[in-house]
């Protein structure tokens, strides 16, 4: 089998074999090229130490180097290299306690997660498949490098990775390896959130978010995600919904793109379902305020897990208005603009849109054409320029000090007052009339008082 390297990297392993060592491609790269996708990162695998690979290139920078890893820059490339190495015991269940370097590739291949990943290649050797990578490949299969059980004890995280990789490829999990990952998935609490937070974005970013199902499967969710298990236990018997309210989730994440932000906000959307379902005597169950539950409980959840706070404050606030079915007015949509902004505006028409394609049949037709109207409405207001905050205003605080108030808490008051006008009628949003129109506003208090 032949596979096309990079440049950088041909010079990298060239250069090691010159000098006597051996040299390889290795992994992820090794695995998506062979299945013809774009690698993201070329890394490779050396028989020479860390301070050898030092002493034979110019520009390094010592990445992990007490683990055996060196960046060896080359141009504008900059490509991992690592030692073969045998790892110890790994007390805490994601790193080893310590490593111990080797000759042997074969070794150092050994102690990889999959098969899939644990592949070699060079110009010279060709492919280095001593696991049956190639053959997993074939057959679309996830599989442990040996014993699943013991290659997940050495590292927790891979049994998410092992989900993650799952989905990425539309490939199966091979049923020791499944087995394993049901028995020992209380281990993830061992691991970070961030981590956790990782490889769970990675999984709701690939091709098949669908794959989520099996993190609840397998008892994972239940240890990183539990408010998931909830929802995948909590019935919707409604004529608006086909599904309980975690499969109508999972259903959901099919129709969004394949955005961080859309794809965690509709994993939690009814997250606050849960908490607030009612069953009226007819047998029809309501969940009146999920959406505000779910916004907190969003929040919680994501800080607990460290994610950043951009994507916290724009989870939360569709999540909060994923609910609202305004009317297609352009009134009403200036009005909620005004309250989210236009990115996150269009953001909330793609997660009503998954939404509702995720429920029954019942008045779907109805509210994908409400869905349009309001984007109709959304995207006439964008282009005429329509005033929808402050800042598209016609009048400053600075046009009110010069007519003679003085700085403070008033001013933003009849701002807003004044926005509330245009919002209103768009047409108004003149400097001459606005001023006339704060005029008036205190002249009526000062007659008031």
């Amino acid at each position: 089998m032949k596979l096309k390297l990079p440049a950088s990297v041909n010079a990298i392993i060239n250069s090691l074999q010159a000098k006597g060592y051996e040299a390889y491609a290795v992994g992820g790269c090794v695995r998506d090229s062979i299945l013809n996708r774009e690698p993201e990162d070329w890394d490779i695998t050396t028989s020479a130490t860390p301070w050898q690979v030092k002493d034979i290139f110019n520009r390094t920078v010592d990445t992990g180097i007490s683990h055996g890893t060196v960046t060896v820059l080359i141009g504008n490339n900059a490509h991992e290299v690592t030692t073969y190495r045998i790892d110890g015991d790994y007390e805490d269940g994601r790193h080893p306690s310590e490593v111990t370097f080797t000759a042997s590739l074969e070794e150092d291949l050994r102690r990889r997660d999959f098969t899939i990943n644990a592949m070699a290649y060079n110009d010279d050797s060709g492919l280095i498949d001593l696991y049956g990578g190639v053959e997993d490949l074939q057959h679309k299969c996830i599989q442990c490098v040996g014993n699943a059980e013991a290659r997940f004890g050495e590292d927790a995280l891979r049994i998410l990775r092992a989900l993650r990789f799952a989905a990425q490829l539309d490939f199966g999990i091979e049923q020791a390896t499944y087995d394993a990952i049901c028995k020992l998935s209380g281990t993830l609490s061992k691991i970070s959130a961030e981590r956790i937070a990782a490889e769970m974005t990675k999984l709701l970013l690939s091709g098949h978010p669908e794959y989520i199902q099996y993190a609840f499967d397998t008892g994972i969710t239940s240890v990183i995600l539990p408010e998931f298990d909830a929802m995948m236990n909590t019935a919707q018997n409604n004529p608006h919904h086909c599904y309980d309210v975690g499969h109508h989730t999972i259903e959901s994440l099919k129709y969004i793109s394949a955005d961080k932000v859309l794809r965690i906000t509709m994993l939690l959307h009814d997250v606050g379902k849960p908490g607030c379902r009612v069953t009226d005597e007819d047998g029809i169950d309501h969940f009146k305020g999920h959406a505000m539950e779910g916004m907190e409980l969003s929040r919680e959840i994501l800080q607990r897990l460290k994610f950043d706070n951009d994507t916290i404050y724009q989870v939360t606030n569709l999540i909060k208005w994923h609910d609202c079915r305004m009317e297609p007015s352009m009134k009403m949509v200036r009005k909620v603009l005004n309250k989210l902004g236009p990115d996150l505006f269009g953001k909330l028409l793609k997660v009503q849109y998954a939404d509702t394609m995720a429920q029954s049949g019942f008045c779907r037709k109805e509210k994908l054409q409400n869905i349009s109207e309001v984007e109709r409405c959304f995207q006439e207001i964008m282009d005429s320029k329509q005033c929808i905050s402050l800042k598209d205003l016609k009048l400053t605080g600075q046009d009110l000090i010069t007519m003679g108030m003085k700085p403070g808490p008033q001013i933003g008051e009849l701002l807003n007052r004044a926005l509330d006008q245009v919002l209103e009628y768009p047409e108004k949003n003149q400097r001459d009339y606005l001023l006339f129109y704060i005029k008036t506003l205190i002249k009526e208090e000062r007659e008031n008082k």
